[in-house]
């Protein structure tokens, strides 16, 4: 009995060993991102499994835009979700990282709320809206916004608020317009007496999000490869079994899945083939507009090396 039991113990201590190699062979890697929809995703890659099962042990942080290059400076993560533009503003500010996905594609998931008597953007000069600090896609939104009816910032007054506080606010009385994305968009849709949507990225398709990482991470190309695999893997999920992926996806935003869907409805992710097409020259075309723009504004002293900014080859597999 005693010599079972010693083999017992001897399998269960190598079972342990194992075990342990296991989670040591998993690359580690902290992901700061916010409750954005588009951005989901990545929470169902890691909640279902799929960045274990492809070698990776993921650390998902919920960081304020504003704050996110921060935490990238400071080692606290090394990949990051966002927009396309972000990346620009964060390398001016000495933050060096490269795109390796793009993540989705909003159709209305971004817009601005407005008083049910604002007859038109032009009509907010003077007024007060209610948007993300400088540097945020919430900003960029409403200077691409304000430029295309021949407006700037200097025209209204901004108030930093982030896009749930930012609708909240607006819901309550406060401010004479606010910018802000899904799923707090759908909290002023489903307040009509509040005010309007009277602009959305249906009018204005300037909001798509990418991921990428630093240099320094970037340098373990497998973890990369296996990155961008496990995203592709949330895509398929999300086809194969849509109520259980919502269901996941939703709770981590204190949503249904039912309403997660909903706010789903207004962006686009992209998959493989959606990614090859967007770094073949869609990305490129609106990373130099944006760019132009942010010069403009003031959030960039000097027009960045764009193709230092992105990596494709996990996309293209090679």
């Amino acid at each position: 009995m005693a010599a079972i039991q010693r083999i017992g113990a001897a399998a269960l201590g190598l079972a342990a060993l194992l075990a342990a190699g296991g989670a040591q062979a998993q690359t580690k890697v902290n992901i700061g991102i916010s409750g954005w929809t588009g951005f989901a995703p990545l929470t169902l890659a890691k909640e279902a499994g799929i960045f274990a099962k492809n070698g990776l042990d993921v650390t998902i942080k919920k960081i304020p835009q504003k704050d996110r290059h921060l935490a990238i400076a400071s080692g606290d993560i090394q990949c990051a979700a966002t927009t396309v533009e972000t990346w620009i503003v964060w390398d001016a500010a000495g933050v060096k990282t490269k795109q390796i996905f793009q993540l989705d594609k909003s159709y209305g998931a971004d817009g601005m709320a407005v008083r049910s008597a604002t007859g038109s953007i032009k009509d907010l000069k003077g007024k007060t809206v209610a948007a993300s600090a400088p540097g945020t896609s919430p900003y960029f939104a409403l200077a691409w916004f304000l430029k295309e009816n021949g407006m700037s910032v200097k025209d209204v007054n901004v108030v930093n608020m982030e896009p749930g506080p930012a609708a909240q606010a607006f819901i309550a009385g406060q401010n004479d317009a606010a910018m802000t994305y899904e799923p707090y968009l759908s909290a002023v849709r489903d307040k009509p007496d509040a005010g309007k949507i009277i602009a959305t990225t249906l009018d204005y398709p300037m909001v798509m999000d990418t991921f990428g990482c630093t240099p320094a991470f970037l340098a373990d190309e497998k973890a990369a490869a296996a990155l961008t695999k496990s995203y592709f893997e949330a895509l398929d999920m999300i086809k194969a079994d849509q109520a259980k992926a919502y269901g996941i996806m939703g709770a981590d935003v204190k949503q249904t899945g039912e309403q997660f869907g909903k706010s789903a409805g207004f962006l686009r992710w992209s998959d493989a083939e959606g990614n090859k097409k967007f770094f073949s020259g869609d990305w490129q075309a609106f990373s130099a507009k944006a760019a132009d723009l942010l010069l403009e504004i003031g959030l960039i002293k000097a027009k960045p090396d764009l193709a230092a900014l992105v990596e494709t080859k996990f996309v293209a597999g090679k």
